[in-house]
């Protein structure tokens, strides 16, 4: 019974650290009014009928603070790549120069900077949230075992553990907020 409680222990824990990154991934397409190549994660382009990511096809750097550069591996691409962009919900507006795309970034008005914290926070949220279903979860195979017949006290202990891990990675969470938010409110 040890080794299955410790097995419930070490997902909890594995599906708590996913639950983080994936927010963390979230928070990275954000964009905080500093061009950063992260945004564009999300886009993908199709590329000999497969979907693929535009930083799989193309080199995405910042050659300045405001300004992201897309070189395509191959020409043909920049016009299905520009278009990909505008048709996105990025709202940029990529400028083609026919061997690469320009997206320079406008700075951010206090409103949008507003609108960016809101959406950052319910980001936040959503992380929060899985870690708790994570909690619930494990807690809920906790006490299957212990009607199979697993000690109240090794139960007890597993369950602590796990409350232990979720204050861990909800304060993680937090953190991530805070950054981020710096990094929005800063202009």
């Amino acid at each position: 019974m040890e080794e299955e409680i410790q097995l419930y222990l070490d997902e909890a824990k594995e599906l708590m650290e996913k639950a983080l990154l994936h927010t963390q991934q979230e928070l990275n397409k954000v964009r905080a009014g500093k061009a950063q190549p992260s945004v564009l994660d999300g886009l993908k382009v199709e590329y000999y009928g497969v979907e693929t990511p535009v930083n799989q096809v193309s080199s995405v750097t910042t050659p300045d603070a405001r300004t992201i550069l897309i070189k395509p591996f191959e020409r043909s691409l920049i016009n299905i790549i520009e278009k990909a962009i505008k048709e996105s919900d990025l709202g940029f507006n990529p400028q083609n120069d026919g061997d690469s795309i320009r997206i320079n970034m406008p700075p951010l008005t206090e409103e949008r900077r507003k609108q960016l914290v809101k959406q950052v926070k319910t980001e936040i949220e959503n992380g929060k949230v899985s870690i708790r279903n994570v909690r619930k979860e494990s807690n809920e195979s906790l006490k299957k075992l212990q009607k199979e017949g697993a000690s109240e006290d090794a139960i007890k202990r597993a369950e602590e553990k796990v409350q232990k891990f979720t204050d861990t990675y909800i304060s993680k969470v937090d953190e991530l907020l805070v950054k981020k938010e710096q990094e929005i409110m800063t202009v």
